[in-house]
């Protein structure tokens, strides 16, 4: 898979970067509130338009005059989302007209040399539209109108944002599982590396973030040519400096998207976190297969349950990961490095799994007799047969009466009793039910 463009929001505060980014990704993620500051830290989502899929980042108001050391983080922030973005939104605020602090948010965006596209937002009627010309003085070329709470011009605005977008590169895609190392800063991922690779590829440093682009390295093992993919880490909230590093997640999210595999760092000193979850529920929703590994083990004291436990509170923090591999290495001192990318591929393996249909629907007969489907409103959902659609994730259609009826607690009930029969290890499955008419209630009207 390609990289997802990403298209940062920024702009002075208050000006409706919020309301915009809830406005282009369809889901109210972003908090919206009138008073100024409101959002501090970045925002990101998936979001289309036209069949083009990116990420959108919102960012903090940029008021480049405070002197705040809160605002100064937020600043920081939104500073760093400008380099790391492919195109800048700019937002501005038609109501208020061409302000100082517009003049200085340009005067960043013009030394940034990034593509930037430039909205007039609030512009709610035909004199607030007109009035948008104002921003030409700007020098960003042609301010678009728009209202992100009505949504009135945000197509247009979107038709110019995609074709900003960098052209994709051609060429012929290597044939190589791709791996991707991600985690939180300082967590062991270019140790890994290393030590996987038995030389100095990236650069190795206690200071977190040391690894600021994703970094690829191709190799060949048993035969298998393989892509390491190395990326920025994530700080967790709460460090004072965490602006750069926070937004290196983007790099990393790229990462995750083009990736096969993705090796999740766990520091084991510290246990699995809420930033660690939320690392994960982004492999997640990329459908792509995972192995958790936990760093510095060799730092751990240790008993004879040490693992056992350690191995609970991870499922426990990561419970929707439940299918996943768990390691426990050290990148120091190289304990168990040796079955990090044989795992990997063995995941890899089992996310090409195909089951042929008559075995997949014997499956499901037998999963059906043994838990009946569940009814609703007196009505009783009904299995007519299921198919594997593709493999790269697995992927199950199941035709039903009703899809409606199906509950997701018997979804999950479904997709075990395929891991039961097949593994799938590290792997997410997709099952989709579709609506099918009862081929015997067909036959009595014909």
């Amino acid at each position: 898979m390609s990289n997802k463009p990403i298209v940062a929001i920024v702009g002075r505060p208050n000006v409706g970067k919020s309301t915009l980014f809830n406005r282009l990704v369809g889901k109210r993620l972003a908090i919206t509130h009138e008073v100024p500051g409101t959002t501090r830290d970045r925002l990101y989502a998936e979001a289309q338009w036209r069949g083009v899929e990116f990420i959108v980042v919102d960012t903090g108001g940029l008021d480049l005059a405070s002197t705040d050391e809160l605002m100064a983080q937020v600043r920081a922030q939104a500073q760093v989302a400008i380099a790391e973005a492919d195109v800048v939104l700019f937002l501005v605020d038609v109501q208020d007209g061409l302000t100082a602090g517009d003049k200085e948010v340009t005067q960043v965006l013009h030394r940034s040399a990034k593509p930037v596209v430039l909205a007039a937002n609030k512009a709610d009627n035909r004199p607030l539209r007109e009035a948008a010309v104002e921003f030409y003085s700007l020098g960003l070329g042609e301010p678009y109108p728009i209202s992100a709470l009505h949504g009135i011009g945000t197509g247009d605005l979107l038709d110019r944002v995609v074709a900003a977008f960098p052209a994709e590169e051609e060429g012929e895609e290597l044939e190589a599982v791709k791996i991707a190392i991600v985690g939180r800063p300082n967590v062991g991922k270019s140790s890994l590396l290393n030590k996987i690779l038995g030389q100095e590829r990236s650069i190795v440093h206690e200071i977190p973030g040391t690894t600021r682009d994703a970094i690829d390295t191709q190799i060949e093992w048993e035969g298998q040519p393989v892509v390491l993919i190395d990326t920025a880490g994530i700080r967790r909230k709460g460090r004072i400096q965490r602006g750069v590093e926070k937004y290196s997640v983007l790099r990393a999210l790229r990462a995750i998207d083009r990736a096969d595999v993705v090796l999740l760092l766990i520091d084991a000193v510290e246990g699995a976190t809420a930033q660690d979850a939320h690392i994960a529920g982004y492999i997640l929703e990329a459908a792509k297969s995972v192995v958790v590994v936990v760093n510095k083990w060799d730092l751990v004291e240790k008993d004879t349950y040490t693992m056992q436990a350690y191995l609970e509170h991870v499922r426990r923090e990561l419970r929707f990961l439940d299918y996943v591999p768990v390691l426990f290495i050290s990148a120091l001192t190289g304990q168990r490095v040796d079955r990090v990318l044989p795992t990997a591929l063995r995941v890899q393996e089992e996310r090409l799994i195909r089951i042929p249909t008559a075995e997949l629907n014997r499956i499901l007969q037998e999963a059906i007799a043994r838990h009946a489907p569940p009814s609703k409103a007196g009505r009783r959902l009904k299995f007519y047969y299921a198919t594997q659609a593709a493999v790269d994730p697995p992927t199950f259609v199941f035709f039903v009466n009703d899809p409606d009826l199906v509950h997701f607690s018997y979804k999950r009930y479904l997709e075990n009793k395929l891991r039961e029969h097949y593994g799938f290890l590290g792997t997410p499955l997709r099952l989709s039910f579709r609506r099918r008419r009862n081929p015997k209630s067909k036959a009595r009207n014909a």
